[in-house]
């Protein structure tokens, strides 16, 4: 499932007359588009599902999250920082082999994404944000090319509004969130019980359809 645009295609049925004909030429004009803008997809933990939606007015994020459940890069990584009444944060993929613990939170892909901040995102709870280095190291504020973290009290994570890029939500499941924070963890924040990302699978849900730009035809 990807943030694609795809268009519709018609044309006239065997048998018509010229004027039927040029009548659907007129109507492939003025098809729509269909926009997948907002794709949704679950996340299947070993605590349970919760179903994501990612912003439209995020693409880069969206777009390179969607690349990355269609290679499956997140199956079988850990949740590897989990802090009760602030956040959980996963999508490392070092996280997925305990001989790399002193790595956790250090991995992903070659590439960082840049920040993306848009005003009517917040941290709520259940807010998606992709997790990056710090000021010093990076001070454009790009992203992790996959680490992210989904927030669990608002209240402690508000100070992070326009510091991190947020990119999605949880829509349903928020219970799971939960859940995950409620793990015990070490001195490092990581989970003493193993919390996997066991899949990441995409919801199929009617696209938003606009007009097509008829403005050419005239």
């Amino acid at each position: 499932m990807a943030a694609a645009i795809a268009l519709a295609s018609c044309g006239p049925r065997p048998g018509k007359d010229a004027a039927s004909a040029q009548n659907d030429s007129t109507a492939t004009a003025t098809m729509e588009k269909t926009i997948i803008a907002e794709p949704e997809f679950d996340i299947i933990t070993s605590k349970g599902t919760m179903r994501i939606r990612l912003y439209g007015m995020t693409p880069k994020h969206r777009d390179n999250f969607v690349k990355l459940v269609n290679e499956k890069y997140y199956d079988g990584v850990r949740f590897h920082r989990v802090i009760e009444g602030f956040m959980i944060q996963t999508g490392d993929p070092f996280s997925r082999d305990t001989a790399k613990i002193n790595l956790w939170g250090q991995g992903g892909p070659d590439y960082t994404i840049p920040a993306e901040f848009v005003n009517q995102y917040w941290h709520k709870k259940g807010a998606i944000a992709a997790a990056r280095k710090g000021d010093l190291a990076n001070p454009k504020k790009a992203s992790s090319g996959s680490q992210f973290y989904i927030v669990h009290d608002e209240n402690a994570c508000l100070h992070l509004d326009g510091q991190y890029s947020i990119f999605g939500e949880v829509i349903d499941g928020l219970e799971v969130i939960d859940k995950i924070a409620e793990v015990a963890t070490d001195l490092y924040d990581r989970p003493l019980e193993d919390v996997f990302i066991e899949a990441i699978k995409p919801v199929i849900t009617e696209p938003e359809t606009v007009p097509a730009d008829t403005t050419a035809t005239e």
